[in-house]
Formats: structure tokens, sequence, C-alpha cells
């Protein structure tokens, strides 16, 4: 189970540390989505440990909290480039929690495998 995770939010994170390639600030996300990479390879191997796939979790989640947009306008807004601030934020935002969900999942599938 670990490897399906590690594999399938590995892949999520390589796409969109891609996709940063237009941001205003790749040198920023492109980063932040490899380390979920690094991550992912990691829980792969079965060589990462629950309290670190836990932390990151803590770590992205509350980045997300922090960078919620003071006026919620949706994530699209019938097309890709960026309109307002507020839907940037909310794009970046959602990618540190989904990234945050990979890490509470990869941390799960970890400690079951440790426990069995």
């Amino acid at each position: 189970m670990n490897k399906i995770i590690a594999v399938i939010f590995g892949i999520l994170f390589l796409i969109s540390a891609a996709l940063q390639y237009n941001d205003p600030d790749p040198e920023v996300w492109v980063p932040i989505y490899l380390f979920g990479v690094v991550a992912c390879v990691l829980g792969y191997l079965r060589i990462g440990k629950p309290w670190f796939f836990a932390g990151m979790a803590v770590i992205y989640l509350v980045a997300a909290y922090f960078q919620w947009p003071p006026a919620f306008e949706g994530f699209l807004l019938n097309e890709m480039g960026m309109k307002t601030l507020n839907v940037e934020l909310a794009r970046e935002s959602g990618g540190l929690a989904i990234s945050g969900i990979g890490m509470l999942l990869l941390a799960w599938a970890v400690s079951r495998k440790a426990v069995a």
C-alpha cells in the first residue's frame, strides 16, 4: 500500500513541480514540490519514518492555512492563467493542502507496514 501511495503522490508532485515553469515565483514552489518527491521516494524505499511524514504533513498544512487568500474567489476562472491574487493564493494553498494529505497518507501507510 505504501508503494502505491508513494508512486501516485510522487507523480503528482513531479507534475506540480513541472507546472511551475511559468509561475511568478518558481524558485519557491518547485523546491516545495520536489521535496515531496524526495519524501515519496523515501516512502517507496521504506526508509522514511512515520514521524518524518507526519512532520512534513504538519508543515504543508500549516503553510496551506497561512497561504489561504483573504477573499476566496475560487480556484479557476475559465482558464489557467492568474486572474487575481486571491485565485493564485487559493491555488497555492490547495496545492499545499494536497501535499499535506499525501504526507499524512504516507505516514499512515508506513506506520501500518511497521506494525504488520
